[in-house]
């Protein structure tokens, strides 16, 4: 434990797992839509390497199959060349000293049929719209936004199919794609997410209804994907009180601290928490208070969690060295920064301007935007 004279900095070691990670600073999962027919590049594996300084990198949320896909141009861990994109994206990363996780992906009802298998419905706890949009690429190249299509409620008896298909990815994503670790996707509005909030499961069965049963299917995934390779080489994220993607529950307190404390017994590497509303305000709340995120961290310690704990949402430099060095956070995770200055960490450690990043490169087109940003040098 660091003194008060020698206190924790951002650029210190820390163990995340069963991994001795460089620094406490982590790449957030950031969707780029570069990755043609859901198969990574030679420009994506540039692109995490440019950022290999980070202490942890995590991809791109990455779907577990084809119905787990909702956006254009997103990869997979379902198809061969797709795991033999990734192993080159990872071998690189490895050579430039650093770690990389991959983010484990199925959207739910945050999709478009023409994404879909058979151009069927895209899948969900409860057959409700999304107030969403997803990304689309038309005929002639062209990307953009347009409205999700209506889900079907999946039937209990296909569930553990999806589990399956995640233990499948995480299996695939280690031994062929060469990954150090796994994030569960567990925010934002997609399946796993879905399924905890009560203003998108409607269900009647045992995953729906009362808090148990919401936490029932997300805690299932969790527990096959430790079983399968370990808890110290999985992590999770989570997203509280955001609004993305139509996510809302009236109560999440209760809620996210049911589900931190029972997950605390998976021993897994990490609790990865989106403070705020995704990419928009740190203070944002559902229900009739402000959320607790000191009690949620408690609440999964006192129910013996020991994982790190990974926070994240519009992070300063300030604000990330008071979070670790407090002890109030292990790691901080950055998003858009990462995006325009592929050498953060170096501009952290000095104090050095940021880049600005290019909101109109974000989403889809060529390298520009993606892996031509300049460092200091």
């Amino acid at each position: 434990m660091a003194s008060l004279s020698n206190p924790v900095t951002l650029f210190d070691p820390v163990t995340v797992g069963d991994l001795t990670l460089s620094n406490r600073i982590a790449l957030a999962p950031l969707t780029r839509n570069r990755a043609p027919h859901a198969v990574p590049t030679a420009a994506t594996a540039l692109y995490y390497t440019q950022r290999a300084t980070a202490g942890l990198l995590i991809t791109e949320a990455t779907a577990i199959t084809h119905q787990g896909q909702g956006y254009a141009d997103v990869p997979g861990l379902y198809a061969p060349e797709q795991l033999a994109g990734w192993r080159k994206v990872t071998d690189s990363v490895h050579e430039a000293g650093g770690r990389i996780f991959v983010q484990l992906w199925h959207v739910g009802r945050i999709s478009h049929n023409t994404l879909q298998p058979g151009g069927q419905a895209p899948v969900a706890p409860s057959a409700i719209r999304a107030k969403a949009k997803t990304y689309l690429i038309d005929a002639d190249g062209n990307g953009g936004f347009t409205e999700t299509s209506e889900p079907r409620a999946l039937e209990a008896a296909e569930l553990p199919g999806i589990v399956e298909d995640y233990r499948k990815a995480v299996r695939a994503a280690i031994d062929t794609a060469g990954f150090d670790g796994v994030e569960i996707h567990a925010a934002n509005g997609y399946l796993l997410d879905q399924f905890l909030r009560s203003d998108s499961n409607h269900r009647t069965d045992e995953y729906g209804g009362g808090i148990e049963n919401r936490i029932r299917f997300p805690l299932a995934v969790a527990k096959a994907i430790v079983d399968e390779i370990g808890g110290k080489r999985t992590g999770i994220r989570i997203s509280p009180v955001t609004p993305a993607n139509d996510a809302s529950d009236p109560d999440p307190q209760p809620l996210f601290e049911a589900f931190v404390r029972a997950l605390a017994p998976l021993g897994l590497a990490y609790i990865h928490v989106v403070e705020g509303a995704t990419g928009g305000a740190r203070d944002y709340r559902q229900g009739d208070k402000p959320f607790d995120y000191a009690a949620l961290k408690d609440a999964y310690r006192q129910a013996g969690g020991e994982g790190a704990w990974i926070v994240n949402n519009g992070y300063t430099r300030e604000l990330a060295q008071a979070a670790v060095e407090s002890g109030y956070a292990d790691l901080v995770a950055f998003g858009k920064p990462f995006i325009a200055n592929p050498d953060l960490v170096r501009r952290l450690r000095e104090n050095a301007p940021l880049n600005t990043p290019d909101t109109a490169t974000f989403y889809g087109g060529d390298d520009h935007g993606y892996t031509d940003y300049p460092t200091l040098d």
